[in-house]
């Protein structure tokens, strides 16, 4: 992996077409671009892998769409997640693409995609909190599987508003605050690889 430039991997946990979060995922890969990373930008619609049951794992393994998902997390040195807050915690689809990433594969360290990675997260709700109690949630999931979690993050409020008919993060402070979430990775990065 690039030491000069940290391979980072950015996606939404909504499956929803028009998502705020993508569309916050979208706006956050660019940052790390211009902040000196490789981002590489996933909806997680193109794992379409079921509901993780240890029965379907034993019987066949894991699913083909997990596998590919798995093997885009080892080949990044972070993450930078946008994550929508549902019922105050994280979407069934987000937590069951990391229980599915996180099963283990003979011949690798448990966890091997999730330990010594940095990891972002940032949200968007129409919410006044701005999806800030899932981050409370994700943030300890992460951590409890070996994430190294950037302490600063960013939370946008009435997401219907800031984003707009554009689909555009359009909000300066909004703007700044991301593309300082995504320096602040970038920097991080380097620091777990060494670099």
């Amino acid at each position: 992996m690039s030491r000069e430039r940290p391979r980072i991997l950015v996606f939404g946990g909504s499956l929803r077409r028009e998502s705020w979060n993508h569309k916050l995922a979208e706006f956050a890969a660019g940052a790390l671009r211009d902040a000196g990373a490789e981002a590489t930008l996933i909806r997680l619609t193109d794992f379409p892998f079921p509901i993780y049951d240890a029965d379907l794992e034993e019987r066949e393994g894991l699913p083909e769409p997990a596998l590919r998902l798995r093997r885009l997390f080892l080949g990044h040195d972070a993450l930078f997640i946008a994550s929508p807050e549902y019922n105050s915690s994280v979407s069934g689809a987000l937590k069951n693409a990391i229980d599915w990433v996180s099963r283990p594969v003979e011949g690798e360290e448990p966890l091997a995609a999730f330990r010594g990675k940095a990891a972002a997260l940032a949200s968007a709700s129409p919410g006044a909190l701005g999806g800030l109690r899932g981050l409370v949630h994700l943030r300890a999931i992460l951590g409890n599987v070996g994430v190294i979690m950037l302490p600063k993050q960013h939370c946008i409020a009435a997401a219907p508003e800031v984003f707009g008919e554009t689909g555009e993060l359009a909000a300066e402070k909004d703007r700044e605050a991301v593309k300082s979430v995504a320096k602040e990775l970038v920097e991080l990065t380097r620091r777990v690889l060494g670099a």
